[in-house]
């Protein structure tokens, strides 16, 4: 018995490691997916694994390494790299994994190679010989397999990451994959490239209105998102309080822990800087007023003028009272 080839059907995880999991990883995997779709659409090259892929009219598929630290039991994936397939021996190119990993730990030396990444819908039979090839490197490397297939109903993340485990099948060892869960984790600067990823202009143009649009009704639906949030503890405490729900003493000390940075807001530097921006915000609204008005008061004279004008010079008298 092989290893299975439908995720749905492998098996959970019992490592028990916690996998915490990148935004840029995923960025990374979509971009190298795209940047070889397009290259084997446009050479139509059938030579090749991706060309003879896209020539049977399925996504080629592309291959990588993911790297990041793990620490204890947590295993946290930050960045990835590409790698280079033999496309006939079907085997990964030593000496640029080799060259890969020297540069990535000048850069990044507390980052080391966690496993590797592909694409496509499924696990393929293949997928184990070239994780077996990378236990030189790491001795459990993990499989991030993302799936480029748009699927509209689906709300989770396209994204499966797979460990191996050494089951007994059919009374011999075998090598599987089995599924592990996985958290998103971000950073400041993460969060700032994806928010600006979303948001970018598109290529056929756009008004600064429409961004300027889009970018309030995305601030918008966050204070909404918070404020419904915050709504929901303040009944549930009230629920607490009347006795109508146990008391949570965990919730109690994680939502006492979330009040306490608020008294950073009730300082006198705070409301002096809100109160500033505040009223340079109504000032700058009053000074689109004022011009508003302005231009709309400019262009009632010039239509009073232009009436007032055309019979004072038939009648030879002024041309105009203002």
């Amino acid at each position: 018995m092989s290893a299975p080839s439908d995720p749905a059907a492998a098996p959970s995880s019992s490592s028990g490691l916690t996998f915490k999991l990148h935004p840029l990883v995923i960025v990374n995997v979509s971009d190298h997916h795209t940047r070889v779709k397009a290259q084997a659409a446009c050479s139509g090259d059938s030579s090749s694994s991706s060309g003879a892929a896209a020539a049977a009219g399925q996504p080629p598929r592309v291959f990588g390494c993911v790297i990041g630290v793990q620490r204890g039991r947590t295993v946290e994936i930050f960045n990835s790299f590409e790698l280079v397939l033999d496309p006939v021996s079907g085997t990964l190119d030593r000496a640029f994994l080799e060259k890969k990993q020297e540069l990535y730990k000048k850069v990044f030396p507390d980052f080391y190679v966690l496993g590797w990444y592909s694409t496509g819908s499924d696990v393929q039979d293949t997928d184990m010989q070239i994780h077996k090839a990378l236990m030189d490197v790491n001795e459990s490397p993990v499989y991030l397999l993302l799936n480029p297939a748009i699927n509209l109903s689906q709300k989770d993340l396209p994204v499966t990451i797979y460990e191996s485990e050494l089951h007994v099948i059919d009374g011999s060892p075998q090598l599987i994959f089995v599924r592990s869960n996985y958290t998103i984790e971000t950073v400041e600067a993460e969060r700032i490239s994806v928010d600006h990823v979303a948001h970018l202009k598109p290529s056929d143009g756009g008004s600064a209105a429409t961004q300027l649009a889009a970018h309030l009704t995305g601030i918008h639906s966050a204070i909404k998102m918070l404020n419904s949030r915050v709504r929901v503890i303040h009944q549930y405490l009230v629920a607490m309080q009347k006795g109508d729900v146990p008391v949570d003493n965990s919730l109690l000390r994680q939502v006492s822990s979330l009040v306490r940075r608020l008294p950073a807001m009730e300082s006198q530097k705070f409301q002096d800087d809100f109160l500033m921006e505040y009223n340079d915000t109504l000032l700058m609204t009053y000074l689109a007023m004022f011009t508003n008005c302005s231009s709309t008061m400019n262009e009632l004279v010039e239509k009073i003028n232009t009436s007032y004008e055309r019979p004072a010079t038939r009648r030879g008298g002024r041309g105009a009272f203002m």
